[in-house]
């Protein structure tokens, strides 16, 4: 337990609510179920802290607009619409100096498009499938890429927009596929190389040079001639018939980990989240995409079901990420509050108004 009790806040989109506005199941994917909510207030309060369960973006407006305030902010807020929908709650808690759980408005901003992701991995050293980006029909025919190529939307999680049609052979399939998904999600879609070989999850925590990779699970898929081995949107939406997991022991799995934990660096993602690694034809681990607001449902996340695998409670995986914000909290507060007095002493602020 910590030796100061804090007043948490909880901000989140619940999945309910968003259905009852007539919102469909994919659109709502990644929202969160009442169980992941209650699963996460338990934890925080068991370490010893009060919690307020606040919502969504827009329900954060109002309640800073009502000078509600909290030492701390645990931030799951996916949002719902544009490619800075994840930076949205953290944007805010930055303007009001509050603190919060995970990844800065620049990582969650930048993190969500996949293309941007690639080309900074990339640039780093690190191996990721070589891709091109479709914006628009005509990009289509300047595709170079060897076959089979893989498509996805460039800015969507919890597999949307991706099925067994993602991975396509010939350039009448990916003019097909290229064109539906550009109509359906209306955002750039991101073609790669496909790789065919084994796919890990990498759980991550921490930041910076304390970071340290929690474990790795390899995605085993049950009926891989129905799924064609792609972690898809319906499979993971039916994981408990369609994949089984399990805790790599070879050199690959270790090397998926170390491959994790650089990108996890390079792109400088906080607290916790899982990185996705899938193997090319030689076997070589590359970096997939990278998820520093992973889902933390007790159950079915696959963050909590790789902790569970590696021995690690989900009480315990959320005393870390609470830990590791409140670390990042004492560092940064004092160099705050010694500008903020140098400022005052030197006749730069009257009161809350600069002069």
């Amino acid at each position: 337990m910590h030796s100061k009790a804090y007043r948490v806040g909880l901000t989140y989109d619940l999945r309910d609510d968003y259905l009852a506005a007539g919102h469909s199941l994919e659109e709502t994917a990644e929202m969160d179920k009442p169980d992941t909510i209650a699963g996460i207030e338990q934890a925080i309060r068991k370490l010893g802290h009060s919690t307020v369960r606040i919502g969504s973006a827009a329900q954060l407006v109002k309640a800073l607009a009502a000078g509600e305030r909290w030492d701390l902010v645990f931030n799951i807020a996916e949002g719902l619409y544009g490619r800075g929908r994840e930076a949205l709650v953290p944007a805010l808690l930055d303007a009001y100096r509050i603190p919060y759980t995970f990844s800065d408005p620049v990582v969650l901003a930048l993190t969500l498009d996949k293309a941007i992701t690639k080309t900074i991995v990339s640039a780093a050293g690190l191996a990721t499938a070589p891709f091109q980006e479709i914006r628009a029909p005509d990009d289509i025919a300047a595709i170079a890429l060897p076959y089979p190529i893989f498509l996805k939307p460039v800015a969507e999680g919890t597999g949307k927009g991706i099925s067994a049609r993602s991975r396509v052979t010939t350039p009448a399939e990916l003019r097909t596929v290229a064109l539906e998904l550009l109509s359906r999600f209306r955002q750039t879609v991101l073609a790669e190389t496909f790789l065919p070989g084994r796919e890990f999850t990498v759980g991550l925590a921490g930041d910076g040079a304390a970071a340290e990779a929690l474990g790795v699970i390899e995605v085993n898929f049950t009926r891989p001639t129905e799924t064609s081995d792609i972690y898809s949107y319906e499979t993971k939406a039916d994981y408990e018939t369609r994949v089984t997991y399990s805790v790599p022991t070879d050199t690959t799995g270790r090397k998926a980990a170390e491959l994790a934990l650089a990108a996890w660096r390079v792109l400088g993602c906080r607290d916790a989240g899982r990185v996705d690694i899938r193997c090319d034809a030689a076997g070589r681990p590359n970096f997939i995409e990278v998820n520093p607001l992973a889902g933390l449902n007790p159950t079915h996340s696959d963050l909590p079901i790789l902790c569970r695998l590696h021995g690690i409670a989900y009480d315990d995986l959320i005393a870390r990420i609470v830990a590791s914000a409140i670390r990042r909290t004492a560092q940064i507060a004092p160099a705050h509050q010694a500008r903020q007095a140098s400022a005052i002493r030197g006749g730069a602020w009257h009161g809350a108004r600069r002069v």
